[in-house]
């Protein structure tokens, strides 16, 4: 004869129209309350919360046995469904109108002292992490968990109905120059030698094509030895995305229709499409950033035609330099506080400005040291095109275009923190919830004096636009644009990606730009440089993290919380205790010899 079944409903699952019913129910004790004798305790599990009232009348020897109940102990009831006690409903629950009422208490596993109360709000994030199985257990965790996973298969549901093919590659690979640390892997068999965990399945998706996949996805696992933040991980996922003989437009409509399924299916969000596009000289000249926070306003405001002539010293000089006079009008902020000056001036050195100018009106005057070396028609430009009015507070930022740019970004968006405009935004008072861009047209190198030579700012297969290939031959590589594109949402970037080089001629000559040596595009590049040659389409693809696109949906600021088992921000898996010592013997069999010193 079997056993019972543990439990014929969830916790969540019973309501009105089941009272009078014989139940089983399985889960952990979420709370437990002694009134007078009688027991209340909200039974949890996956679905939710079920109170179950243990009352001495009903039956003596069950009631008796639960006063020994603890919280996050198992325990399964069988009972009868009734109706809450009128005027004990709880409208917040789902099931607060019913409770059950058992006659049998089975008591499944018993809990020893909790690491923290399962409902506190938690903040030594170590504390959690060692111990990640019962932090787990939360709702809003579990929650989070299950978005994911429908993220996940509202991505494969989609590209599936798009006609591409899930392909796994490997994850033991070569270690490449591809922008950050590669893990290393120590090979037995071949001593001396070392595979690299890969940070993108990039090189393997472009043979995809060669292959004739033509269609091509992965939910892939990466890796990059890099530091860490609250949207960085040692290891994370990625919506990898291949195709051949497409357009930009292509994977831009692509990626849209998929983002729209995604947010339909896993939060009943209806995305509207398409998205806006902006070139990056655009996204970085109006909002100080390639991945802008547009649910609010605050945009720069270029000056430099207007001050070309101007007595002000700071701005002359940076003029006469070849630089820009920037500025942005933040309303409602002539309040600001002196810490709150010193915070922003501070932020603007850190981002390279010698200081940050303002202007603040109160009562119909502008307050500034630096407005009486304005002349009226100087003033009159300020006022037209920055829409001055009463409690305004202007910033300037007088510089190369790149810094007086980067400096008002940060600026606006830590001004945006202090008044709170993304919970405006948030609430519909301005913007919108989901504010979904592409971010276009990306330089394709970026000169590092430290290394006194041009790197990619993508990668070395990113291709050229088509009409700067002839600045590739003329060495003009800063005024090369690349067939490059991000997503963002709300401010955060959330993919990425570009149409690919497929003639050998073009990838030798990137990496050309690039100072790769003939004999290192051979010991690095040589699988892709032979498969070039034998025929590759045209090709083009995106990758979108999808741990962050899940952190946006979820609400949460760390993309460690939707994450099952992640490393902290120190890259350690407390609750494992890795990275760990190993045994010597296995040193020995791999010809490692570990140094005394750090080197």
């Amino acid at each position: 004869m079997t056993e019972e079944m543990y439990r014929t409903h969830t916790c969540n699952e019973l309501r009105k129209i089941d009272i009078g019913k014989q139940v089983t129910l399985a889960g952990w004790v979420h709370v437990s309350r002694d009134h007078g004798g009688v027991i209340f305790i909200d039974l949890r599990d996956r679905e939710g919360l079920m109170q179950v009232v243990f009352r001495p009348e009903e039956n003596a020897e069950v009631a008796k046995e639960a006063h020994h109940l603890r919280s996050e102990d198992v325990i399964e009831v069988t009972g009868r469904v009734a109706a809450r006690v009128p005027g004990t409903e709880n409208p917040k629950l789902a099931t607060g109108d019913i409770e059950v009422i058992p006659n049998r208490l089975r008591i499944l596993n018993r809990a020893d002292a909790l690491p923290f109360p399962i409902d506190a709000e938690i903040h030594n994030e170590d504390l959690r992490m060692t111990s990640r199985y019962y932090d787990l257990r939360r709702p809003q965790l579990s929650r989070n968990l299950r978005v994911r996973h429908r993220v996940a298969k509202a991505t494969r549901d989609y590209l599936d109905a798009q006609g591409y093919v899930e392909i796994e590659t490997p994850i033991l690979s070569k270690s490449t120059p591809e922008g950050a640390r590669d893990f290393l892997v120590p090979s037995r068999l071949t001593p001396g030698k070392f595979y690299a965990l890969p940070q993108a399945p990039q090189q393997y998706k472009q043979l995809l094509m060669v292959a004739g996949v033509e269609k091509y996805f992965q939910i892939a696992k990466c890796f990059r030895d890099e530091d860490l933040r609250a949207d960085r991980q040692p290891e994370f996922t990625q919506i990898d995305i291949e195709a051949s003989f497409v357009t930009p437009d292509d994977i831009f409509s692509l990626t849209e229709g998929m983002l729209a399924a995604i947010f339909k299916v896993a939060c009943k969000i209806d995305v509207k499409t398409p998205f806006d596009r902006l070139t990056y000289r655009e996204a970085v000249s109006r909002y100080g950033s390639d991945k802008p926070d547009r649910r609010f306003g605050i945009e720069l405001v270029d000056l430099s035609d207007d001050f070309r002539e101007t007595g002000f010293k700071v701005f002359r000089g940076a003029l006469d330099a070849g630089g820009v006079v920037k500025a942005i009008n933040v309303k409602e902020f002539a309040g600001i506080t002196i810490g709150q000056i010193d915070e922003l001036s501070e932020i603007a050195k850190i981002f390279g400005a010698k200081g940050l100018a303002f202007i603040k009106i109160e009562s119909s005057e502008w307050k500034s040291p630096i407005v009486k070396f304005f002349s009226d028609a100087e003033k009159a430009a300020l006022q037209s095109k920055l829409k001055i009015q009463e409690g305004d507070c202007i910033f300037f930022a007088a510089d190369k275009w790149e810094i007086a740019c980067e400096v008002l970004g940060r600026i606006r968006l830590r001004v945006a923190e202090i008044q709170n405009l993304h919970g405006k935004a948030a609430k519909g008072q301005s913007g919108s919830d989901w504010d979904f861009l592409w971010v276009m047209d990306f330089p394709l190198l970026q000169w590092s004096a430290e290394e006194n030579k041009w790197n990619a700012v993508h990668h070395p297969f990113t291709r050229p636009k088509t009409k700067d290939l002839a600045l590739l031959d003329e060495k003009k590589f800063s005024e090369i644009r690349a067939e490059a594109y991000d997503v963002v949402l709300n401010g955060v970037e959330i993919g990425g990606g570009s149409m690919r080089i497929h003639e050998p001629q073009l990838q030798e000559k990137m990496f050309e730009a690039l100072g790769v040596s003939a004999e290192d595009r051979q010991s690095l590049f040589g699988h892709l440089l032979r498969a070039l040659r034998l025929g590759a389409p045209p090709h083009g693809g995106i990758a979108l993290g999808l741990d962050r696109l899940v952190m946006l949906l979820c609400g949460e600021e760390s993309i460690r919380d939707v994450m099952a088992f992640p490393k902290n921000n120190r890259g350690l898996d407390l609750m494992t205790q890795s990275p760990a010592d190993v045994d010597p013997r296995q040193l020995r069999d791999l010809g490692i010899k570990l140094a005394k010193e750090k080197l």
